[in-house]
Order: structure tokens, then sequence, then C-alpha cells
């Protein structure tokens, strides 16, 4: 460590004593003048108290020096143990996340939601936006907890603006508290929205989740009803917009990034292709939709909608 390695630079006080302890002798020599007489021991040490006092900085310095390196070195030890110790629960997480333990994962990481870490925050704000978005979740704890996902996601961007996750889990947030905001506030949030997906998608081009959202964000300002583009042309003087081609763009991208990565891309495929009226394509992708291994309690509710659009084109025929 450069610190450890020149510790005078942050003690000078032992080398200031050892300075002290030199003579102008050499002064006098290079000046071409004899020492008229041999130095006594008073004058080699220099007033005793003056000499006294020296030793006694040296020897703080020393010490001094000595309690630097034990607190450095203790440090450095909490330091690597509050590391290891976050990689630890983020490992935690990720496994619960994965494994769809919900309630178990918003229970871990909630003990550490003081915590300056994005990885971490961010992990915190999907967590509290996972519990928001379960059944069991009354609508009063559902506006709480998407409000705290959102300062969770906010704390995270300000720790890392260069954490593709943390402007990709804000931006969400944002969209959620905006049902709780009215429409202007949700045409208004929609520009930062966009802003923070592409940014997600800027920062990590193969994060099929970040094209996957902007794909969601053409999708929704193309099916905008007629009442609330009539709102937001008259809230802004360009309002956001987007069409299905656009949206579908998006879709396929993240499909072609990890495919299969989520059971709502593949519905969202379905229901795009359904606007744009090819009901072949739909049905192949509502298909593999509704074929989808359920993990979650939203992929239930995809597999459950993705039957009822297929089985309404059984009627039709």
């Amino acid at each position: 460590m450069a610190l450890s390695a020149r510790p005078w630079r942050l003690f000078p006080v032992g080398r200031s004593a050892a300075q002290g302890l030199r003579l102008p002798a050499g002064a006098a020599r290079s000046r071409g003048q004899r020492v008229p007489w041999p130095l006594g021991a008073s004058e080699v040490m220099g007033n005793s108290g003056t000499f006294k006092r020296s030793l006694l900085f040296s020897a703080l310095s020393y010490l001094g020096f000595e309690t630097y390196q034990v607190i450095s070195q203790a440090v450095l030890v909490h330091a690597a143990a509050k590391v290891f110790k976050i990689e630890e629960v983020l490992a935690q997480a990720d496994y619960l996340y994965e494994s769809g333990e919900t309630e178990k994962l918003y229970q871990l990481l909630t003990q550490y939601k003081e915590s300056e870490d994005a990885e971490l925050l961010w992990r915190l704000a999907r967590a509290s936006r996972d519990v928001a978005q379960l059944s069991g979740t009354s609508e009063e704890e559902k506006k709480l907890l998407v409000y705290e996902a959102l300062e969770y996601a906010k704390r995270a961007l300000q720790k890392n603006e260069s954490s593709f996750a943390a402007h990709k889990w804000y931006a969400i947030c944002i969209s959620d508290v905006g049902d709780y905001e009215g429409i202007k506030a949700k045409i208004a949030n929609a520009y930062i929205i966009k802003e923070h997906f592409e940014k997600a998608i800027e920062l990590n081009p193969t994060d099929a989740t970040s094209i996957h959202l902007m794909g969601i964000w053409c999708y929704t300002f193309a099916e905008m009803p007629w009442y609330q583009r009539r709102i937001a042309k008259v809230l802004f003087a360009t309002p956001p917009s987007s069409t299905y081609e656009e949206a579908l763009g998006y879709f396929h991208r993240a499909e072609q990034v990890d495919p299969n990565f989520y059971s709502k891309n593949l519905l969202l495929l379905g229901k795009t292709y359904l606007k744009l009226h090819n009901k072949k394509l739909a049905a192949f992708w509502l298909t593999k939709a509704k074929d989808y291994p359920a993990h979650t309690e939203e992929d239930k509710q995809i597999q459950t909608e993705a039957a009822q659009l297929l089985t309404g084109f059984s009627d039709k025929n």
C-alpha cells in the first residue's frame, strides 16, 4: 500500500527530530573556517533539554507509526470483510431470486437497506417491487412498496451511474409510481423512463430485459387511447409516441440476445403480431408463452392470458 510504504510523509516528526541533531559545523567548513576547539559533549548533543525532547519526539513518532500500521491493517481487514459480506449477500440474493423466493429475498435484503452498495440497492428495489406484485399484498402495502422501491433505485443510481441495472430499475420504478400520480405525471415521466432504458441498453447491449422494457415502452405508446393522446397533446408540445413495428423490433431483438428468457416477451410478441393483424405469427408466439414453464406468479398469469387469446382464435375460426 502506498501509504504504508512512505510513513514519513504522514509522520514528519521523526525526520524533524533527526534533523534537529545536525550542527551547523558543515556550513562553517564550507566557508573555509576552522573549528577553534574540539567539540565537547554538550556541544555535540546541544542543550540537554533539547536532546531529551528530541529523543522523546523520536520515540513518540515510532510509536505513532506502529499505531498507524496496526490501525491501517485493521481498516484493511474490516474493508475486506465488508466486501466479502456484500458479495455473500448478493450471492444469496441471486439464488433466492432465481428460486422465486420473493418474500425471503425481500426479508434478506431489507436487513441491509442502509447499505451504500449500488448492486445491493437495485436488487432491493427489484425485491420491493416483486413483493408489491404478489396477489396477497394489499393495495395500501403495494403503494408503500412501490414508493420504497423507487427510493432504493434512486440511491443505487446515485451511487453508481455506470450501473445498467440501476438505470433499468430506476426507470421501472418511476413507471410504477406513475400509476398513483395521474396521467399528466405518467406522460411527463415517460421521457425520463425512455432515457434510462436507452442508457441501460447502451451500458449493456446484451441485457435482454432492458431491450424488452424498451419494447414495452413503445408498445404502450403505440396503443395509447385517443383521449390520452389528446391530453398529451394539450400538455406537451411533442408528446411521446411510438409504433407497433418499433415495439416488435425490440421484442425480437431481446429474443435474439437471450431466447426464451422471459414469458412476457413471448406474450408481447404474440400480442404485437395481433395488433399488426398477423394471426399466424401471433399464434406461434402465444403458444410459446402458454407452454412456458411457470416459475413465478407472473408466469402463471401470462400462461392464462396466452391461453385465453388462443381460445379467442379458435372461437373466431
